[in-house]
């Protein structure tokens, strides 16, 4: 797969006892590295309410996805399936621990697409707060078949 490519990222929240769900959705575009065994993709996020990006990493190989955040927030969540990691979020309004537990991390590949598929929860204090699911699409930045991940 190509450096340059263009990243949809879905994600749904389902908040605990509750029925309804939240989407967030991004496309933007950034770069695609595959270094010793591991996926790389970096890429820029406008926050609400700022001027300034965060720069996100995220790095993946089976089993494992790290996703970093720096800039107006920081912050390294570990997804590591069937363990529970703490991630502190430091955002402008102070800071936030956070349990991540990953049940599934899932990649898929080919010459032109790179997919990642993760479903975790996070948790707070020791209660779960949110149930997750992550689809994360990669394809070269001129895929003339690109397509918004669908249920």
């Amino acid at each position: 797969m190509t450096k340059e490519v263009l990243i949809h990222i879905r994600g749904l929240h389902t908040p605990e006892g509750e029925t309804g769900e939240e989407p967030l959705e991004l496309i933007t575009t950034g770069e695609y590295y595959f270094r010793n065994n591991t996926h790389y993709l970096l890429y820029d996020e406008m926050m609400e309410g700022f001027t300034e990006p965060a720069h996100n990493m995220i790095k993946v190989r089976p089993g494992l996805m790290e996703v970093r955040k720096k800039g107006v927030v920081n912050v390294q969540m570990i997804f590591e399936k069937d363990k529970k990691n703490l991630a502190i979020y430091k955002t402008p309004f102070g800071r936030l621990e956070m349990e991540v537990a990953a049940t599934r991390i899932l990649l898929g590949e080919s010459a032109s697409s790179f997919e990642i598929h993760a479903e975790y929860a996070l948790g707070m204090n020791g209660s779960p707060v949110t149930d997750c699911v992550m689809d994360i699409r990669a394809v070269p930045r001129d895929d003339k078949n690109f397509r918004i991940i669908r249920d």
